[in-house]
């Protein structure tokens, strides 16, 4: 299923469950204007064609003790082969590490991560990050404030 592919109903049915992934089928269906029955194939339709890719709880990091989020932005050496797969690998082992992506520009990668504090940071820059081969240059910025924060996307 392609973007095109999704008609008004898909786009309501996606919008509602970005929202709220525990709508119960009868609520959803109620919202979106269908009847129970294909408003749960239209669901299993999504699922299957990896639009809605899972259903997860997004929990609040102060809560659980991780009050410290920052933006971190690497480098990686240049010279014979690139290690990008090794510090693919690598950042896939690190839990602090919640998004990871690869970048365009100046720096490699580009790393959300959150900790406890500044201790559990440097711990992790210190332990992890840098003792990573390939590894040539490490710039972070922390956040201050949460300004905004969604998972909902503009469909």
């Amino acid at each position: 299923m392609n973007q095109q592919a999704l008609d008004r109903i898909d786009r309501r049915i996606v919008d509602a469950l970005q929202r709220d992934g525990r709508l119960a089928n009868n609520e959803l269906a109620a919202q979106v204007n269908l009847s129970p029955s294909p408003c749960l194939r239209r669901v299993r339709s999504l699922e299957e064609a990896g639009v809605i890719k899972r259903y997860v709880a997004l929990v609040d990091p102060a809560k659980v003790g991780l009050n410290m989020l920052a933006y971190v932005s690497v480098k990686l050496e240049k010279k014979g082969q690139m290690p990008a797969e090794d510090f693919a690998s690598a950042v896939e082992t690190w839990s602090e590490v919640t998004e990871c992506y690869s970048m365009t520009g100046d720096m490699d990668y580009l790393l959300r991560v959150q900790v406890e504090d500044l201790d559990h940071f440097s711990r992790f820059i210190m332990g992890k990050l840098l003792k990573q081969s390939g590894v040539a240059d490490v710039k972070s910025s922390f956040a201050l404030q949460r300004v905004k924060e969604t998972t909902v996307l503009p469909v």
